[in-house]
């Protein structure tokens, strides 16, 4: 509840004082080096889930307040789970994640990346889709990417396609992405790494839980990789076999990276959910502008001690119910997994191939 109480000051005080996310002038596209640290974690997920994951990270509020109904209701998943949140007022990707709480729980658990993950959703969705496409190939290339009894692999004129084996049943794989695309091949920007969740039997590759049982259908999701689009249905997609379009009225307030973002898609106001969420605490104007101060120059996707030269990137959430956590999140995210993930990041090395 605090948490999403500061989110929802934040956002007040940003609104009132008319203020955009600082440094936002300076905010070119993400690089490639990023690009492949964000997405690196679950590029290999399939293709459904991936594209209800980076639809609802446009709308990171909302992911806030499903995470917290999710905590509420932690007997709830699959298919229960997604009916009972049927009423609220969230976007029809973000309500599809209620069905995976462990994932749903990562992405408010880091909300700086879930952040950095939508806007370059938003802005560079073809460029996304392709970095998606290169980091499931040199996954394959590596020989950690093949269909089983989880999951179907296939490829068809050069993209791969993951889809679930079963299609009312998703498996939702945890991977060490240091391990499974090889040698990493970005040393300043290390991939975003998270602990394994409760119940996978991790073996330092691929690890599978238990499958979330869902209607054949169930995901709001679908890919047409050769044309970069993705394809939204129910009342919050784009529906009628019409590519997807960001709805900024589910962004809740939350500034976008960039001047030309928020004038595509307009600032909204908070809504009347998320300015009950602080009734009763402190001011919003001066607790809002407490936190704008306090956010600084923004946070390194590269570990401190590996700066690149590539210039900080802010965004609406910086530091926010974090105090020192406003380190780079990846350096964070391998120091979770404490030897093995030192272990991964010694056989690194010190060379740079390229990308292609």
């Amino acid at each position: 509840m605090h948490k999403l109480a500061s989110y929802s000051l934040l956002l007040i005080g940003l609104w009132l004082f008319g203020a955009a996310a600082p440094g936002a002038e300076g905010n070119p596209a993400y690089t490639q080096q990023e690009l492949d640290q964000m997405l690196a974690p679950i590029a290999l997920y399939p293709d459904a889930l991936l594209s209800d994951i980076l639809m609802a990270a446009t709308y990171p509020l909302e992911v806030v307040q499903a995470a917290r109904w999710s905590s509420a209701h932690t007997a709830l998943s699959g298919d229960e789970a997604v009916r009972a949140v049927s009423e609220q007022n969230w976007d029809a990707s973000v309500k599809s994640l209620v069905a995976f709480p462990q994932v749903l729980q990562t992405l408010d658990s880091k909300l700086d990346w879930t952040e950095r993950l939508g806007d370059a959703f938003i802005g560079q969705q073809a460029q996304v889709m392709d970095t998606v496409q290169q980091l499931r190939q040199r996954a394959q290339a590596a020989g950690n990417l093949n269909s089983n009894a989880q999951q179907n692999v296939s490829d068809s004129d050069h993209d791969i396609a993951v889809a679930s084996s079963n299609p009312e049943v998703v498996y939702v794989p945890y991977y060490d992405p240091s391990v499974v695309y090889g040698l990493w091949w970005w040393p300043l920007y290390p991939p975003v790494f998270w602990s394994p969740w409760g119940g996978y039997g991790w073996n330092g590759g691929f690890a599978w839980g238990l499958g979330i049982g869902l209607g054949a259908d169930f995901m709001v999701g679908s890919w047409d990789w050769h044309n970069h689009r993705v394809y939204g249905r129910g009342p919050h997609g784009s529906g009628g076999g019409q590519p997807w379009q960001h709805d900024p009225e589910h962004r809740r307030g939350v500034p976008y990276r960039s001047p030309a973002m928020n004038r595509q898609f307009g600032r909204t106001t908070p809504s009347a959910p998320t300015r009950a969420d602080f009734r009763g605490h402190e001011s919003p104007v001066a607790n809002g502008a407490a936190q704008f101060n306090r956010r600084g120059s923004g946070a390194q996707m590269a570990p401190d001690t590996q700066r690149s030269a590539a210039e900080p990137r802010s965004h609406a959430f910086e530091n926010v119910g974090r105090g020192g956590a406003a380190q780079g999140y990846s350096a964070r995210g391998h120091a979770s997994m404490g030897g093995h993930a030192a272990g991964a990041s010694a056989g690194r090395g010190a060379s740079r191939p390229s990308h292609r």
